[in-house]
């Protein structure tokens, strides 16, 4: 059975903004982010992600980890940070529609964290928030049936991946179908189904958004809970991506390195260019930003060149 919402004036207004965002990244070579910033982006998700369900560690610290530095902090706390480092490496290997792929994926992120893991739960449980009982989940005879149903309704190609990205999240949060863990599992399954139409989600932290207005992202999920229909945590949610989309663009516009246009240039194919070649590649920069660049590609000694001026041609190490 397909899970009930409605198609709302502001879900459709948001569709058709995420709609020309995305069109714009993938215009520019965003869509394929330097590894600087696929690296910044990256440490965003964990540490926004985790930090919804009380981790405590920094940047610096999450950024060490992935670096295989030694860090001091809560044990729970590191072992949380080194499977969601795991899992996110893995992304890709995740196939949306796969239950099987999904209750793996759960026991790598809670590895150590809990017993059993990447199982349903087999015991009732209520979510409480500070003194009150906020939602009673199903119970948990339930749990496999309706995860099979869930999944089903994934299958759905009549479905826009963005409306089923945000329905798996919601109903997956009301059916908890894990002792813990469901949160995190929430957030990362919504970015796999995303991933299969658009690749910038891989890097898209759209979790930081949900981290910073944390009381929107539970309000939603109660409001709907009461409705009966995951209508506003569709509006929620397709608002945080809206959001995120846009930081992106901003950041590429406004705050992008040399050194992350080199890294993008580099791994297009390139054996030996000019400066045209490069230009056609960063649309939105002028002839002087692009000579700096290049002059920085050669103090790094990225690539060699030969010839003078306008007539200048680089080659490739």
């Amino acid at each position: 059975m397909k899970p009930p919402y409605d198609i709302t004036p502001r879900v459709l207004k948001l569709i058709s903004s995420i709609s020309e965002k995305i069109g714009e990244v993938n215009a520019t070579y965003l869509s394929k982010q330097s590894p600087q910033l696929r690296k910044q982006n990256r440490i965003k998700t964990i540490q926004s992600s985790l930090q919804i369900e009380g981790n405590t560690l920094t940047t610096e610290q999450i950024t060490a980890l992935i670096e295989n530095k030694r860090v001091v902090g809560p044990k729970k706390d590191i072992t949380e940070v080194q499977n969601a480092i795991q899992v996110y490496d893995e992304l890709n290997s995740y196939k949306p529609h796969s239950e099987k792929a999904f209750l793996k994926a759960h026991a790598a992120l809670m590895k150590g964290l809990l017993d059993p893991v990447g199982k349903y739960r087999n015991q009732s449980v209520g979510i409480v928030k500070g003194e009150k009982l906020e939602h009673v989940a199903p119970p948990f005879q339930n749990v496999p049936y309706l995860m099979k149903d869930l999944f089903a309704y994934l299958k759905d190609s009549d479905e826009l991946t963005l409306i089923k990205s945000c329905v798996f999240h919601y109903e997956m949060e009301f059916i908890h179908p894990f002792l813990d863990g469901n949160g995190r599992m929430g957030r990362l399954w919504q970015t796999v189904i995303l991933l299969q139409d658009f690749p910038v989600f891989e890097f898209l932290p759209f979790e930081k958004l949900i981290s910073e207005t944390q009381n929107e992202y539970y309000q939603s999920l109660s409001e709907s809970d009461k409705l009966g229909k995951s209508t506003p945590f569709i509006e929620y949610m397709l608002g945080v991506i809206d959001k995120s989309l846009a930081e992106l663009l901003n950041y590429s516009q406004r705050n992008l390195k040399d050194t992350d246009r080199l890294a993008y240039f580099l791994g297009q194919g390139f054996t030996e260019f000019n400066r045209k070649d490069y230009m056609r590649v960063f649309k939105d920069i002028s002839t002087a930003t692009a000579s700096r660049d290049l002059k920085k590609g050669l103090e790094l000694n990225l690539f060699e060149s030969s010839g003078e001026l306008n007539k200048t041609r680089y080659f490739i190490k």
